[in-house]
């Protein structure tokens, strides 16, 4: 399976690099992960609502550029579906098992993810109602997904 992370922003923090490092790392036994940074807006304080708009354009612009026309798209909006780590663990094994070998997530910017690239996605994950830094955020998904090939594998990891 090959699963790419499009991400807005770099991670500028050693320990979260470190982290992101870590993850890859474990992954590569089951999975090609490949990470795309795309650059993120950057606005002055205060941001108007028309500017967050412009913001979420230009960097949902990107997000679509990067984007494989044939990948399953999935995005991580507080809007989208909640799943348990059971349940995103069946989802991947799913599209691997019915023809979608190629699973993209998006991580959008401080402002969120454009409606164009929200549309063009084929699901909308949540992981949760509050907010996280996208940075975070980023690191979730690394261990969330190398949960799942655990739970698919039925391999051992602490819970």
């Amino acid at each position: 399976m090959k699963i790419q992370l499009i991400t807005v922003g770099k991670l500028k923090e050693k320990y979260l690099k470190q982290a992101c490092d870590e993850y890859l790392k474990r992954l590569t036994p089951y999975a090609k992960v490949e990470i795309v940074e795309v650059n993120e807006e950057k606005a002055q304080d205060p941001v108007h609502e028309a500017e967050v708009a412009l913001i979420k354009r230009k960097e949902g612009e990107r997000i679509l550029k990067a984007l494989s026309p044939d990948a399953f798209l999935i995005a991580l909006a507080i809007e989208g579906k909640s799943l348990s780590s059971p349940e995103f663990a069946n989802k991947l094994e799913r599209l691997g098992t019915y023809g979608q070998s190629h699973v993209v997530f998006v991580i959008g910017g401080s402002y969120g993810i454009a409606p164009e690239v929200l549309k063009r996605a084929d699901l909308l994950l949540s992981f949760s109602a509050m907010t996280f830094p996208h940075q975070l955020i980023r690191i979730f998904l690394l261990e969330q997904i190398y949960r799942a090939f655990k739970i698919i594998r039925g391999e051992t990891y602490h819970k």
